[in-house]
C-alpha cells in the first residue's frame, strides 16, 4: 500500500466520512478558503491511480467510493511507522510518547485497561 501525501490523506478522510461522493462534495468539506476544484480533482485522480478509490461515471462527472477501509490504512501506516522509527517495537513507540510527555500516567493506565479488556473478548 502506497503512503499517501498529507493532501491525499486529508481528501481520503473526507471520502471515508462520506463513503460515496463527488469532487464538489469533497471541496465543500474543506474549511475556508477552500482549495480550487481542479486541485481536489487532481488529488482524487492520484488516489484513483494509487488504488484508494474507484470512480463511477454519472453523465459528465464521477462519483468516488473508497476501495480501502480507513482502519486498513491506519494499520498499514502505523505498522510502517513502528517498523521504521521504533525498531518494530510498539513498546518503544509508547515509551517514546511517554518520555516526550505526550502520554500521561492516566493515559497509560487507560491503554492497559483497553488491552486487558481486549484479551477478555
Amino acid at each position: 500500500m502506497n503512503k499517501l501525501t498529507q493532501q491525499e490523506e486529508e481528501v481520503m478522510l473526507y471520502i471515508w466520512s462520506m463513503e460515496n461522493c463527488f469532487v464538489k462534495d469533497i471541496v465543500a468539506m474543506f474549511p475556508e478558503p477552500q482549495p480550487p476544484y481542479t486541485t481536489v480533482a487532481s488529488i482524487v485522480n492520484n488516489l484513483k491511480r494509487k488504488g484508494y478509490v474507484e470512480a463511477k461515471r454519472y453523465g459528465n462527472t464521477y462519483q468516488y467510493t473508497p476501495l480501502i477501509k480507513q482502519g486498513e490504512y491506519k494499520r498499514s501506516f502505523i505498522s510502517g511507522v513502528v517498523r521504521n522509527y521504533f525498531a518494530d517495537s510498539y513498546k518503544e513507540m509508547v515509551s517514546f510518547f511517554a518520555k516526550e510527555q505526550k502520554l500521561s500516567t492516566d493515559d497509560l493506565k487507560d491503554i492497559i485497561q483497553l488491552i486487558e479488556k481486549g484479551k477478555e473478548e
